[in-house]
């Protein structure tokens, strides 16, 4: 599904360079749950960046579903990055003035979905996470591991093949932050790609693979055991 080649990504200020990714390799299959870790610095939110087509590398070949993507247009990249790919923030990014539903729903909205078809979906998706009750709710009525829950809901009402998640349950207690793994394990059994950024050894642990950074490179690419 996804493969980078001696893929390099460079950051430019004045006169300093900074080297984020440093000649990467990397196969993805469809249907994979895939943890990238390692310290902060070590370039794994670029990484996630680069997969999610909402950066582009310095040099080397990132291939998407057998397309070379590297050096296109934003423009190209936004038409193939729309409804095949699910973001999930740490932060949740949710839109404070809309409801639960209306949040849900925004991910629909730029697509070719018609409007009958992108309530089903909006309900739907509100019904799989639980959050069926709140969907006229605000996000700031919302506790943390709610508004996780709509933030996944929005990026799967769209049913993308592959879901990136950058520290998901960085900002729950662990009860909430269990909650989210377990779901997003099922995702992942019911067939979405899943790449994960994680700072937690035990969520890391639930992948089936995980990848090690360390200065831009993998240290470490490795089966669960």
């Amino acid at each position: 599904m996804l493969k980078l080649r001696n893929l390099c990504k460079v950051h430019r200020s004045g006169d300093i360079e900074t080297t984020a990714l440093d000649h990467i390799d990397l196969d993805i299959e469809s249907g994979e749950y895939l943890a990238i870790t390692g310290p902060s610095g070590c370039g794994k939110s670029t990484l996630l960046g680069i997969l999610g087509l909402l950066d582009a590398p310095s040099s080397g070949e990132y291939w998407f579903d057998g397309h070379n993507v590297a050096g296109w247009s934003e423009a190209r990249l936004n038409q193939l990055r729309r409804g095949r790919i699910g973001f999930i923030f740490q932060s949740f990014n949710l839109i404070d003035e809309l409801t639960v539903a209306e949040n849900i729903g925004l991910a629909l909205e730029y697509g070719d979905v018609p409007i009958r078809e992108r309530r089903s979906r909006v309900d739907e998706v509100m019904a799989k996470l639980g959050v069926s009750h709140r969907a006229d709710h605000r996000p700031s009525q919302l506790s943390g591991g709610q508004q996780q829950r709509v933030a996944i809901a929005r990026a799967l009402v769209s049913r993308p093949a592959l879901l990136l998640a950058d520290e998901p349950t960085g900002n729950l207690d662990s009860a909430h932050g269990d909650e989210v793994m377990r779901i997003l394990r099922d995702i992942n059994a019911e067939g979405t790609t899943l790449i994960m950024v994680t700072h937690s050894p035990s969520h890391a642990a639930q992948a089936s693979r995980t990848l090690r950074l360390l200065d831009g490179r993998v240290l470490v690419d490795a089966m669960a055991a």
